[in-house]
């Protein structure tokens, strides 16, 4: 977890050692000094001498005081618990880290996406290299500086001692890799707006030699959807001298549908060739699909049924007919595309505040994560969501709130984002309003006893892995190729991986 540490401007320095002493003159022929007397001889009996260290003090003088120094060292900060004092400012235990490094850019990019590249799965040789796209959150006096940030995050060394010994045949031999600083390069795709939403999907080039066409939909303040090609921006990263065109900056297609701003967006992990989803601040949610000719269409007969802003859509991983969305009238709907009602299949409340975020496992389909406005995030097992006739109609089907099968009110503020391990589904990544990052294992249960010995925390849930500090934290995301390492953005991006994970 990160600690605390105390800044103490006014703290000594070293103490300075003084100049040897001159030799004494002494001419051992003509000593006139004669013997040297001890006037402390025979003070004390041999019993009751007193041991001194290696500075000459007693001790047990010298340990009382290296207790004291001790009792200044860094303090585990415990979110929403533990109050920072005047002077005192948070820093990372960096011996819980394997991987830590922070990236700035000269706006902040609140939200943002990994893009899958080339580089193989579950690769763990550091330094690490990947490719992200992120829309940034210009000052509102200066909207034209918006822009789409296609970027390449390189040099992402291991930290030194980071790790175990198991990882030392996969990683890199070259030490000095460590040393070295992060390398963000990347391409800007102007903007007039602020990015509220971000998200990438890959779709299959007609040409099976050349790499997969990458699109990028951003939702806007400005109310309209804009889709990008981003293909040749990240090309140009590996192949020096490419020039980006303006042509190549311009949207293949902009959605208007809409008529305020929004944030609910996500791509369909089942339609490859490209469906799209996007949700307003006035409940309604469109579809876009991408034609076989490249194109894009939107149908104008949009789904209905939030009384709110829907703030959060995501498509099922395992039915390509359904998806669900979240909303701050403090429901999650479940919803199917051949639905010519365009009407909710089923709708449960599960809060009294706004739903902000949620993620659907796309290892145990059946379980759907969610964080709202409270602070509280919870998990859902789907398979005790069951339609009704007032489900049909858009009200809610059952009688009061469902139950979860976890639930966590450890977070202070708003949650942010929530998103399950690509490849563990009993690990889950949150942020949250209170700058952290923490992560999660489900699996983890302590019984009465066990509990007893959690050396008197009290209100910090056993399945709490981790907790990272991340200011002005937005939204998190794991990296989809590179095991157990996380992305992380809010005033500036964070690219790290724990021991823990």
């Amino acid at each position: 977890m990160p600690k605390r540490q105390a800044e103490d401007e006014k703290a000594a320095g070293p103490l300075k050692g003084g100049e040897r002493p001159d030799a004494m003159d002494v001419d051992d022929k003509d000593n006139d000094m004669g013997e040297f007397e001890d006037e402390f001889e025979d003070e004390f009996s041999e019993e009751e001498i007193i041991e001194a260290g290696v500075d000459g003090r007693p001790d047990t003088e010298r340990e009382a005081e290296e207790m004291e120094v001790d009792s200044a060292a860094p303090e585990t900060f415990i979110v929403g618990r533990t109050k920072l004092e005047p002077g005192q400012t948070l820093v990372p235990d960096a011996s819980t880290y394997r991987m830590l490094h922070h990236l700035s850019t000269p706006w902040p990019c609140l939200s943002f996406d990994i893009i899958r590249d080339g580089l193989g799965d579950n690769r763990s040789v550091y330094p690490v290299t990947m490719y992200t796209v992120a829309g940034t959150q210009a000052d509102s006096a200066r909207a034209n500086d918006n822009s789409i940030m296609v970027m390449k995050f390189s040099g992402l060394s291991k930290m030194q001692g980071g790790g175990d010994d198991s990882d030392s045949d996969t990683e890199s031999s070259d030490d000095d890799d460590e040393d070295d600083d992060p390398i963000l390069e990347h391409k800007s795709i102007p903007l007039t707006s602020t990015t509220n939403r971000i998200r990438a999907h890959q779709t299959p080039s007609q040409d099976s030699s050349k790499p997969p066409i990458t699109l990028v939909a951003t939702m806007t303040e400005s109310s309209n959807v804009l889709i990008h090609d981003i293909t040749p921006h990240l090309t140009s990263f590996d192949t020096p001298g490419t020039v980006i065109t303006p042509q190549q900056n311009k949207p293949v297609c902009t959605i208007r549908a809409h008529k305020v701003e929004g944030y609910g967006i996500d791509w369909s992990p089942l339609h490859p060739a490209g469906k799209l989803l996007t949700g307003d601040c006035e409940g309604i949610i469109y579809m876009t699909t991408r034609t076989d000719g490249g194109g894009f269409v939107t149908d104008t007969r949009p789904f209905v049924g939030h009384q709110g802003s829907v703030e959060e859509i995501q498509w099922s991983p395992s039915e390509a007919s359904v998806f669900a969305s979240a909303s701050t009238d403090g429901t999650v709907r479940v919803w199917d595309i051949r639905s010519k009602a365009r009407k909710p299949a089923i709708t449960m409340k599960i809060s009294d505040v706004d739903v902000n975020v949620m993620s659907w496992s796309r290892l145990t389909t059946h379980l759907l994560a969610s964080g709202d406005d409270a602070g509280v995030w919870s998990v859902w097992d789907l398979r005790q969501w069951k339609p009704g006739a007032a489900g049909a109609a858009g009200a809610a089907s059952s009688v009061g709130k469902p139950t979860p099968i976890a639930s966590f009110n450890f977070h202070k503020e708003q949650i942010t984002s929530v998103e399950w391990h690509p490849t563990d589904d009993s690990i889950v990544a949150v942020s949250a309003g209170d700058n952290t990052v923490t992560l999660w294992d489900l699996s983890v249960e302590l019984d009465d006893e066990e509990s007893k010995d959690t050396g008197g925390v009290q209100d910090v849930p056993p399945q709490l892995l981790f907790v990272h500090y991340q200011n002005l934290a937005k939204e998190v995301h794991w990296h989809p190729q590179i095991p157990g390492v996380l992305v992380a953005t809010g005033e500036e991006f964070s690219v790290f991986r724990t021991i823990s994970v």
